[in-house]
């Protein structure tokens, strides 16, 4: 890999006009570390409100489910606009691109921080979804560019349990330290996370062309895997959302838990879902189809088996684990299937899943809704369930099918093999 990296050094200083300079490995670990902590910092800056909708419905003045738009339209943002910024910024170098994805980042936290206004909290946020719209399309590419696709996947798994790490950790401690010193504490601390994120980006990641990273391109461009992996992805999380959006609900209602128990129960789905990001990125370059075939045969198996037994309060525990230990990896099994199957481009690729899935996340809590609105809750198990079981089948099916033509669209770029010249 030595040989590959001081090649790779030696083009991009062609390119720029300069000497490459060796880099030590903790360069790459370092970007790599700065990187997950970005994936943390975003998930918790989206999901922080929900913990703190009655404190923030008091600060603003306005209704609970009016600050619960500032979760929904955070979600529809980021589905919208992340393919047409992806588009825009596909020929800017992506040490620039992610330098001010951080910067926004940081920005709209520290505004958002004493926002004592509805309208300015609304557009900070909004600006914070602009920018995790675009960084999910281009972290991806730039963190496995910086090592062997051999790790490919371990890769995609660190970025995917740093994410993850906010459902554990991230919005509950954001939640206390909110209710405990008021809604600017945990955002400040968002703002702070972000600069830290940012120095290693701009300090060691090289500015080169984004069509000659070695990740630019799917290595094995396949557009109907793509169309596949992209259907898949869009039914999975709208049948998980169906349900999970009204979870609390359930177990109250259905499984007879108790305030404090349904709190447990919720660390006790985040950590599951933790789990199992772990677990799925030691197995996805192994076994990449496998992987996200049985992320999703989980899901549905847990979304049905609470449909089914949930009134038991053992088999509801049992299945609501099952359920989170598959919500996480599906996502990053299509993130990592992108990285192969993208017809072009792989940012591009990326922002299509990732707006995919987000929209199936703001349809999915729609659709429990509705069948809430005409049945009750163990119905809107049931939806999902059979959703995902779709979601399964259509993953299944595909492998029924003869082979495809191999797309050509790896023509440019560096070769596979090589690693991201770090300076």
């Amino acid at each position: 890999m030595g040989d590959a990296v001081r090649q790779a050094g030696r083009e991009t200083a062609a390119e720029a006009g300069t000497a490459p300079v060796a880099a030590p490995p903790w360069h790459r670990v370092a970007v790599l570390a700065a990187l997950m902590l970005a994936a943390f910092t975003f998930n918790t800056a989206e999901s922080l409100p929900i913990g703190l909708l009655e404190l923030l419905a008091d600060r603003l003045r306005v209704p609970v489910p009016t600050v619960g738009l500032l979760v929904t339209g955070y979600g529809l943002t980021v589905a919208v606009a992340s393919v047409p910024l992806a588009h825009a910024t596909r020929a800017v170098p992506r040490r620039h691109v992610l330098t001010g994805l951080l910067a926004a980042l940081a920005v709209s936290s520290v505004v958002a921080a004493p926002a004592a206004s509805y309208g300015v909290l609304l557009l900070a946020r909004l600006l914070t979804a602009l920018a995790q719209a675009l960084f999910w399309a281009v972290a991806g590419p730039v963190a496995v560019g910086l090592f062997a696709p051999a790790v490919r996947g371990r890769v995609v798994g660190a970025i995917s349990v740093a994410g993850s790490l906010a459902l554990v950790f991230g919005v509950p401690a954001g939640t206390w330290l909110g209710w405990r010193h008021g809604w600017p504490a945990p955002v400040t601390v968002l703002a702070a996370l972000g600069c830290v994120a940012l120095l290693p980006v701009a300090v060691l990641l090289p500015t080169a062309r984004p069509d000659r990273e070695p990740a630019a391109y799917g290595t094995s461009p396949d557009a109907r895997r793509f169309g596949t992996v992209l259907l898949a992805g869009t039914l999975s999380a709208t049948g998980a959302f169906a349900g999970y959006t009204y979870l609390a609900a359930f177990l109250s209602e259905v499984s007879g838990c108790s305030p404090g128990a349904i709190s447990v129960l919720f660390l006790a789905f985040g950590a599951a879902c933790l789990v199992g990001v772990t677990l799925t990125g030691l197995l996805l370059d192994r076994c990449p189809q496998a992987a996200l075939t049985t992320a999703v045969g989980t899901q549905a198996v847990g979304m049905l088996g609470l449909y089914a037994v949930g009134s038991v309060p053992v088999a509801a525990v049992a299945f609501l684990v099952l359920m989170g230990g598959a919500l996480g990896p599906v996502f990053m099994a299509t993130q990592h299937a992108m990285l192969h199957c993208a017809p072009s481009r792989t940012d591009l690729a990326l922002a299509a899943n990732s707006g995919l899935y987000n929209a199936g996340i703001a349809a999915g809590a729609a659709l429990g809704g509705l069948v809430l609105a005409s049945a009750d809750v163990r119905a809107a198990f049931l939806v999902g369930g059979l959703l995902t079981t779709a979601s399964c089948a259509v993953l299944l099916g595909s492998r029924l099918l003869p082979p495809a033509p191999r797309s050509a669209g790896r023509g440019r770029g560096r070769s596979a093999d090589e690693g991201f010249p770090l300076r």
